[in-house]
């Protein structure tokens, strides 16, 4: 059986036609793209003006609270920095600490807000604790734990006593405040009956 130039071309094109059917099939029968997930932009940095902000904690009770005349979001690490803010920590028993710094930085997830600057604390009288009042300088304040630290000077004034000394430890949960060096101690004289 000889092959003429006529049946390699019907083969050739039979061939052809066989070679695009199956590629169109499967072409056709292959599994859809997977479109990537739309994440949208990475979220921006913000500012606000003239502010609150209240903080909750994994109860859904109030931690914290920050009100400021200006508020800047930070887009690498997602902090807060805050000028001149007013700020109230939430204690467990009695009255919340409020006060004011100079300027303020809170992390992303809240557990650290660093008060820059002069810092000045108040504490109004309660059953569980006598009122207080503190003045010293940038405090590091763990809100959810409801404690404070710094490392300065620092003056704690309580009814009949004043308290001054370097660096300082404060527990809100426990009403304790601790002054941790070169401690000087003033008290009222009691009145005689």
């Amino acid at each position: 059986m000889a092959v003429t130039d006529e049946s390699r071309l019907r083969l050739i094109l039979l061939l052809a036609v066989v070679a695009s059917a199956i590629w169109a099939a499967l072409w056709y029968l292959r599994p859809p793209e997977e479109v990537p997930a739309f994440v949208g932009p990475p979220r921006s940095n913000y500012t606000l003006d003239n502010f609150t902000l209240h903080a909750l904690d994994e109860e859904g009770k109030l931690s914290f609270t920050v009100s400021a005349p200006a508020l800047a979001r930070r887009n690498d690490d997602g902090s807060l920095w805050v000028d001149a803010p007013d700020f109230l920590i939430a204690a467990k028993q009695g009255e919340p600490w409020k006060g004011t710094s100079q300027s303020a930085f809170v992390t992303k997830d809240g557990t650290h807000m660093l008060l820059a600057g002069a810092v000045e604390m108040q504490r109004a009288p309660s059953p569980e604790a006598a009122e207080a009042h503190i003045a010293t300088r940038d405090v590091d304040a763990y809100p959810k734990e409801n404690r404070l630290e710094t490392a300065a000077a620092a003056t704690i004034t309580q009814p009949g006593s004043i308290l001054r000394g370097t660096g300082m430890k404060a527990d809100l949960n426990t009403h304790q405040l601790e002054l941790l060096s070169d401690v000087h101690a003033s008290f009222a004289r009691k009145r005689k009956p």
